[in-house]
Formats: C-alpha cells, sequence, structure tokens
C-alpha cells in the first residue's frame, strides 16, 4: 500500500509539473521584441521535466521582477524552434540583447543564478 501511495504522488507531481509547461514562442513576437530593445528570455522544456519547471517557475516571476523583458518557452521536441535557436537540451536558457545571444546555459534552476543572468544583460 505504501508504494502505491508513493507512485500515485509521483504520477500526480509528474502530471503538475507537465501541465505548467506550454510553448509560447513565436517568431514573430521574438522579432518584434528584439526590434522594440526587449531583453529576450528564452527557455526550452520537455514534459514530465522537474528541473524544467524548476526553472519556468522562477521566470514567471522575471516579468514581475524587472522591465522591458520578454519571456518565451518552447517544448525541446518541437525542432523548428529547437534548430531556430541550435537548442538540444531540455532546461536550456538564452537570453537576448540587441538582437544577440548574449547568455545561455543548460539546467540553471537557481534563481539568485538566474536573476544575475537577467541582471547582467540588462
Amino acid at each position: 500500500m505504501k508504494n502505491l501511495l508513493i507512485l500515485a504522488f509521483c504520477i500526480i507531481t509528474l502530471s503538475v509539473n507537465a501541465s505548467e509547461k506550454k510553448t509560447t514562442f513565436d517568431k514573430e513576437l521574438f522579432n518584434k521584441a528584439q526590434t522594440n530593445g526587449k531583453i529576450v528570455v528564452v527557455s526550452s522544456w520537455i514534459k514530465y521535466c522537474s528541473s524544467c519547471a524548476s526553472q519556468m517557475k522562477v521566470l514567471k516571476k522575471v516579468k514581475d521582477d524587472f522591465v522591458n523583458i520578454e519571456y518565451f518557452s518552447f517544448d525541446v521536441t518541437d525542432k523548428e524552434i529547437a534548430n531556430f535557436f541550435d537548442v538540444q537540451y531540455q532546461t536550456t536558457l538564452l537570453i537576448f540583447k540587441d538582437n544577440k545571444e548574449v547568455y545561455r546555459s543548460i539546467g540553471e534552476t537557481t534563481k539568485e543564478l538566474i536573476y544575475e543572468a537577467i541582471q547582467s544583460s540588462i
């Protein structure tokens, strides 16, 4: 019974993490944000990835804590978008400023380090 409860908890936890994720990347909006001089933050995720959910949770707060930021996310299995950014792994974080990539990390989920990367890009 204990093992069954643990399994049920894991499945529910994974389902919650998966349901929070959706692709918000749009190439036209991405280009418009860059043209308007915004700092653009892009993250990749994959279904059932807990580190992706952790990173996305931090990035959703970024919009409240920083001005002039546009945030997009995408499922790394979407090869068209993944190839556009040359991203091969989930939990990849990209930051663009002045139409140039200024930061890239893989697996970063720490609020302090993500905020530091964004702050250094402003």
